[in-house]
């Protein structure tokens, strides 16, 4: 027997979120190679990607309230940087593939500052308490208060950062 409907909106909400990403990928490397109109087409084919991952989501009840939504975001990152990438790391590092480990430690560099801090705190408190500059790929929030040459942590240029609030 196949799978159930359950498992047939996780597949297929993978699956559209993967191509969502896949596509915005795609699009980069064709702006970088010059090939514009292509690179609006693969965006085009993203944003309805996103719009099918959204549905299924919706479907599975995946949004809930603000407050139950961070939690399950701090649960997802905790496992990232607790579980997924250090066994990640140590299978990479094991079959001496040097390419995903960097990648995978990339992934991981959040790790000195587990990621929940990010979700706590909304509206003014949130901002007595940072600068509310993110580092993007870490999505790791800055506690200086200008944007840095680059990132302290993964060297990201600074003119990657983004202000939040």
């Amino acid at each position: 027997m196949g799978k159930n409907t359950a498992e047939n909106l996780k597949e297929a909400f993978a699956g559209e979120s993967q191509a969502n990403r896949r596509y915005l990928a795609f699009a980069k490397k064709s702006e970088e190679e010059g090939y514009h109109q292509v690179a609006k087409l693969f965006r085009a084919a993203a944003e309805a990607e996103t719009v099918h991952a959204h549905n299924h989501l919706g479907v599975m009840k995946g949004v809930r309230s603000t407050r139950e939504n961070i939690q399950e975001a701090i649960g997802g990152e905790t496992h990232e940087f607790k579980s997924m990438y250090p066994g990640m790391m140590e299978t990479a590092k094991a079959e001496k593939n040097n390419e995903a480990l960097r990648s995978f430690n990339f992934g991981q560099l959040c790790g000195e500052d587990p990621c929940g801090p990010l979700y706590e705190g909304t509206g003014e408190s949130r901002q007595e308490r940072g600068t509310g500059l993110l580092c993007l790929p870490r999505v790791r929030e800055y506690g200086g208060k200008t944007v840095p040459d680059k990132c302290p942590i993964c060297g990201e240029p600074g003119k990657n950062f983004i202000k939040i609030y």
